[in-house]
């Protein structure tokens, strides 16, 4: 197999030849289709989450057939589409795992992170997460809704049924969440850099109603707000949008510290909570919501060998939606 891997926090991703992975107890190996680029992935490489797996093939965002079961596993799984996402096994005995709470679970492993993930031509995955996809499907279009997607769907249930949601930091998780909340008949305020024009016509060009700079306030309170850009100070700035009873939901799995703010802006019961990670059951509500919803990704496409420059790319704010590699 070819992989991109990570030897050292900080450092480019070196290309290598391995051997094939073999798939141990409950797991399946995979040739890989796709495999979309995560925010979460510069988060490992550039050292915000702390002691990733080295050397490491980063990458979960995955699609890709079966070619191979471990033990335990039907041989009937052979030839079948399924993607693999972030969450790649839970203990399934902590207090969480048995309250339904996988995501929170105390020994859990990630893939492309404590696990080799789809940075490369094969992969091995858990079976039990490992979701079948549609066999007629582009996987190129299927790989973003293994993390952007499910992340942005729990991060819109957390959110709530309001009217007017909205959304900052415009890329990959807010571009397929939007075209859900214009499906669900909700209306779309959508934030970013300021400057960025680019964004706010994307935003504008999938629905949403106003687009702005994240230090403007939209024409309306908003019921809901949801941040996908790993920054702290858009925290206080979401709280000022929100009406009284509303909510704000930090999306990412790492932000840079939230500034002091007054009292003042939590005050009239808002909220602001978290997501962290995914259940299987996230899957289960999502895939068929994105396919009733017609959601369409927009992804730009790298050769896998081209890992470094897609994260290059991610970094520096030049994509509209998701840059996908293909081996």
């Amino acid at each position: 197999m070819k992989a991109m891997i990570l030897e050292a926090v900080g450092s480019p991703l070196r290309p290598v030849e391995r051997p094939d992975p073999l798939p141990g107890k409950g797991q399946l190996m995979l040739r890989m289709e796709a495999c979309a680029v995560c925010r979460t992935d510069l988060h490992v490489c550039d050292g915000d989450l702390d002691s990733p797996k080295l050397p490491l093939v980063p990458g979960h965002e995955i699609v890709g057939i079966v070619e191979a079961v471990g033990e335990g596993i039907a041989s009937s799984r052979i030839g079948q589409r399924v993607g693999v996402p972030w969450l790649g096994h839970t203990c399934g005995s902590c207090s969480f795992c048995r309250a339904g709470q996988e995501n929170l679970c105390d020994r859990p492993q990630f893939t492309g992170y404590t696990r080799d993930g789809g940075f490369a031509t094969h992969v091995v995955a858990d079976a039990a997460y490992a979701f079948a996809l549609d066999e007629q499907a582009d996987p190129v279009a299927l790989a973003p809704l293994l993390c952007a997607g499910l992340i942005g769907w729990r991060s819109l249930k957390k959110a709530g049924d309001g009217a007017r949601i909205g959304i900052y930091g415009f890329g990959a998780a807010a571009h397929i969440i939007a075209q859900i909340c214009r499906w669900q008949g909700r209306e779309v305020y959508a934030f970013s850099r300021a400057g960025d024009d680019a964004a706010r016509r994307f935003a504008l060009s999938l629905g949403a109603v106003w687009a702005g700079s994240s230090d403007e306030r939209p024409p309306v309170m908003l019921d809901a707000a949801i941040i996908f850009a790993p920054v702290g100070a858009l925290v206080p700035a979401a709280l000022k949008v929100v009406r009284k009873g509303g909510r704000v939901v930090c999306g990412g799995i790492h932000m840079s510290d939230i500034p002091a703010m007054p009292y003042a802006l939590i005050w009239g019961e808002r909220s602001v909570v978290s997501v962290a990670n995914l259940t299987r059951g996230d899957a289960e509500e999502f895939f068929p919501v994105a396919r009733q919803a017609g959601v369409r990704t927009h992804t730009t496409v790298y050769p896998l060998s081209d890992a470094n420059r897609a994260l290059d790319d991610l970094r520096a704010g030049r994509l509209s939606g998701a840059a996908v590699l293909t081996p």
